[in-house]
């Protein structure tokens, strides 16, 4: 059975999407799912997150998407059972340029991807905080965008133009493409605005948000910069309890 692809998507940085593809893939890997993560973004936040903070030159992302290697030479394991890296490269800082003179060069990261979709369960793609030639490459090589949406007053500011572009994605390049749901991260209960901005959200597009909510959570922050998963970090934290959450809510709405 293929994998479901899986593409986190927001042009707002700063928004939790590394950090929920990231801990959704280890909760996803937790459940003994077979998972690939796929780090798709120049930054390479989730290649440090599983403790990757330097890729090798030859096994990179980067290196796919030029043609110069294959995904399953690159695929590497991660110290979490289960699951696997794509690692990123510094490189793909300038790949967006050199994708323009390639043939279909918005499908190049399904090709990619293709060789290795049986080889897993689930595979979570993270983009830049952008609707670049990255991101679309994502979303065509997705079969669901998985949308964070932080709980402050700009939080619906550019969503607008994210959903236009999932949806000019899915009428020329993907049609299979749906929205998987959208996550409300850096929830704070005790601020007004948040309880506003969720309302206003829900009331937006109702039973497509999840009902889990991701607090803002100082070990949260931590765990990337020690190269760890949230469960790794701290599974007691409130942050790795509300993602064990949210892996449950998901996979009972996911549709594999």
């Amino acid at each position: 059975m293929k994998a479901k692809v899986v593409v986190l998507a927001n042009q707002k940085g700063g928004v939790g999407k590394t950090t929920t593809a990231l801990n959704l893939a280890a909760v996803l890997a937790s459940k003994r799912k077979k998972v690939l993560l796929v780090d798709s973004d120049p930054q390479g936040n989730v290649s440090s997150g599983v403790g990757m903070f330097q890729a090798s030159e030859e096994k990179n992302i980067y290196r796919c998407y030029t043609g110069d290697a294959d995904a399953a030479d690159c695929i590497q394991e991660t110290n979490v059972k289960d699951l696997s890296i794509l690692p990123a490269s510094i490189d793909l800082v300038g790949v967006e340029v050199e994708l323009i003179s390639m043939e279909d060069r918005e499908k190049r990261l399904r090709s990619i991807l293709h060789s290795v979709r049986e080889k897993f369960q689930y595979i979570i793609i993270d983009c830049p905080p952008s609707l670049g030639l990255l991101t679309i490459n994502g979303l065509t090589a997705a079969d669901s965008v998985l949308i964070p949406l932080q709980c402050e007053y700009f939080a619906l500011e550019g969503l607008a133009l994210l959903v236009n572009t999932v949806r000019r994605v899915k009428k020329t390049l993907n049609h299979g493409l749906y929205i998987e749901g959208l996550l409300l991260t850096m929830y704070d209960r005790r601020n007004r605005l948040t309880h506003l901005v969720a309302d206003e959200i829900r009331g937006h597009f109702g039973d497509q948000v999840y009902k889990t909510v991701i607090p803002r959570n100082v070990r949260l922050s931590e765990s990337p910069s020690h190269g760890k998963t949230i469960l790794e970090y701290d599974k007691n934290s409130t942050g790795a309890k509300a993602y064990v959450r949210f892996g449950n809510e998901f996979l009972r709405r996911t549709k594999v």
